[in-house]
């Protein structure tokens, strides 16, 4: 054991990985900003690696190609949104859906370029960001389930109406940062005020899912 060791510092090898986890970081933050405002055909290595003020090939040594850095930020940008709207386990199950929703919408509203390149699917039918939305899709799911439920494993038709309407909202979404004809506040009460139009409808078909009492005060 060396002297670092025996001292409880840290290594020259995890300083190394320290700080090629911030480079590659930092890279990811450069390429956000870079798709937000150009299109993905658009740029070529040599372009980001001129405005990120690095040699090509370091990019390549962190993603290997342009298509890796680009899924690269696409699951950077997948794993903000998530954990930003799955935030708030503290608070009680009802307040937990509202913060949820408003959350997402905050994501989509200062994240315009990400949030559209997420539902969206990516560039052209690109199957790995296919995937990765859909992994955002059941994680939406999970959570709206578990603020109005209590639970996150669901019946295959309770799962169903919450899928449909987490669709739906996206399609909403993308709508209202196109067109921000709403303020914040009033697209996350419309979008709650559907989502309980949803759980009572779970209800009807499955009484075993009880809408929670303020989607039940509209019924």
């Amino acid at each position: 054991m060396n002297i670092s060791q025996q001292r409880g510092g840290v290594g020259p090898q995890a300083r190394g990985t320290d700080r090629s986890l911030a480079r590659r970081a930092e890279l990811i933050s450069i390429g956000r900003k870079l798709f937000a405002d150009t299109s993905y055909d658009a740029l070529s290595m040599d372009d980001i690696a001129r405005h990120a003020h690095v040699a090509k090939g370091l990019i390549y040594y962190y993603f290997k190609s342009k298509r890796g850095y680009y899924l690269a930020i696409v699951e950077d940008s997948v794993a903000e949104l998530v954990t930003s709207a799955a935030a708030g386990l503290e608070l009680p199950a009802v307040d937990r859906v509202h913060r949820t929703i408003d959350r997402y919408l905050r994501y989509a509203e200062h994240h315009q370029a990400a949030y559209a390149t997420i539902v969206s699917g990516g560039v052209g039918f690109d199957t790995q960001v296919h995937a990765i939305r859909d992994g955002v899709r059941e994680a939406i799911v999970a959570t709206i389930a578990e603020g109005a439920y209590g639970r996150r494993d669901i019946s295959p038709l309770a799962r169903m109406g919450l899928f449909a309407w987490v669709c739906s909202v996206e399609g909403a979404t993308l709508d209202w940062i196109a067109r921000p004809g709403l303020t914040r506040d009033s697209m996350r009460e419309l979008l709650v005020k559907t989502l309980g139009g949803t759980l009572r409808a779970i209800e009807e078909l499955e009484p075993r899912y009880t809408a929670p009492p303020p989607a039940r005060r509209d019924g």
